[in-house]
């Protein structure tokens, strides 16, 4: 072992994250690392990289110059000036055909000519050295992130969230957001949408659960006069109307396999044809996913299209249920109480002690919307009374 791999060893400088859009890719390169003592982690692109980078220590990242999600350069740029000790590599990925070859820390690494990688986790146990988990990592310093326009939650995980769609937001990058059901996707979508250079454009808001199989096409598409009974003048479908804008596919997993291959077209060409029309018109409109179902398990059921879902799920971002974010559910509830109060022009109210407690043990299997519905009931109930007791909650005493 060389003097360079001997000083990975230390704990963070030990982590080396490899980053690449591509499995294939990710593994030629842990199997170029098998010579070196180290740990690895892996990143399934430039937004997981950062997510990852955010929770622990890492002394390396190793970047594929592909990654299909974020501008490397500008990532690259951020990486160092977030973490100014952060080795950043990014590696020339070649023809495909071609031996990988890179530096870290002075030592050369190259590509072995083996079928089966062997990962640094598993050398690093091979020479006896102990195994880090990343929950026990280092944390790195953290940088606060105001909310996104309508939104409340200071949470780690939802400051994550904030700042991975600020950084998406000035692009036309297709994003998918994954969610339960109440979370607040819409609000995600809005607040690119704002931060985005469309915002002065339309944002249009397609359900894609909410309309008929049978009427879907047309309401997505348009139709001209004639085009089915019914149709007695023509119509621009939602993405016309999301010209120079944003379009939301809300519930996206709910689409019809028939209407996902006409959809896929759309995504890749930017072209739009109107039932009963030959005709092709070009829209230029971000397009921005939201489902609260997994759409790789519908992949694998074949229920989704797996072209369509790499085309929706270029940057993907995860809200996460109100139970994993427990420090949000008070700053949620007196928001949504001081909004209510203001509605009915009365004197503040305020929960007790033992609402707060009811609040914070409750798991809130409907998310952020059961929870505003829950302080509009309680608020009701509580009348003329300036104290929202946990008998006006009526919750339970479910925990998360």
């Amino acid at each position: 072992m060389s003097a360079a791999s001997a000083g990975m060893t230390s704990a963070g400088s030990a982590r080396i994250l490899v980053a690449s859009s591509r499995a294939d890719f990710r593994k030629r390169v842990l199997n170029c690392l098998a010579s070196c003592v180290a740990l690895t982690w892996e990143a399934a692109g430039g937004a997981d990289a950062l997510i990852k980078l955010e929770s622990q220590e890492f002394g390396t990242v190793l970047l594929d110059p592909e990654i299909e999600d974020l501008d490397v350069p500008e990532l690259v740029g951020m990486m160092q000036q977030r973490y100014p000790q952060l080795e950043v590599v990014v590696m020339d990925r070649g023809d495909g055909t071609q031996q990988l070859s890179f530096e870290i820390s002075g030592e050369r690494m190259n590509e072995p000519g083996r079928a089966e990688p062997v990962t640094l986790r598993e050398r690093a146990r091979a020479e006896e050295y102990p195994a880090v988990e990343p929950s026990s990592a280092p944390t790195v310093p953290h940088i606060r992130t105001d909310p996104l326009p309508g939104m409340i939650g200071s949470s780690l995980r939802m400051q994550q969230l904030y700042r991975l769609a600020r950084l998406v937001a000035p692009r036309d990058t297709a994003v998918l957001i994954a969610g339960p059901t109440g979370t607040g996707k819409e609000l995600v979508a809005r607040g690119i949408h704002a931060y985005g250079k469309r915002s002065r454009g339309p944002f249009v808001v397609v359900n894609c659960a909410a309309i008929p199989e049978s009427l879907l096409e047309a309401e997505l598409f348009g139709f001209t006069r004639g085009a089915f009974t019914g149709a007695v003048q023509s119509r621009l479908g939602r993405i016309h109307a999301a010209q120079g804008g944003t379009l939301l596919l809300d519930e996206v997993g709910e689409l019809p396999l028939g209407m996902q291959a006409k959809l896929l077209r759309f995504v890749q060409e930017g072209e739009v044809q109107r039932l009963g029309s030959a005709d092709l018109f070009r829209v230029d409109t971000r397009l921005i996913s939201a489902t609260n179902v997994d759409l790789l398990q519908r992949v694998k059921e074949k229920q989704f299209r797996e072209d369509l879902y790499y085309r929706l799920a270029v940057f993907p971002l995860h809200l996460p249920p109100l139970r994993l974010r427990p420090e949000d559910i008070l700053p949620l509830a007196q928001h949504f109480l001081g909004l209510l109060c203001a509605e009915a022009q009365c004197r503040e109210k305020r929960f007790t002690l033992e609402a707060v407690q009811q609040l914070r043990q409750h798991a809130w299997p409907g998310n952020v919307r059961e929870l505003q519905h829950g302080v509009e009931r309680a608020f009701v109930l509580a009348e003329a009374n300036e104290q929202i007791g946990a008998e006006y909650l009526s919750l339970g005493s479910e925990t998360n």
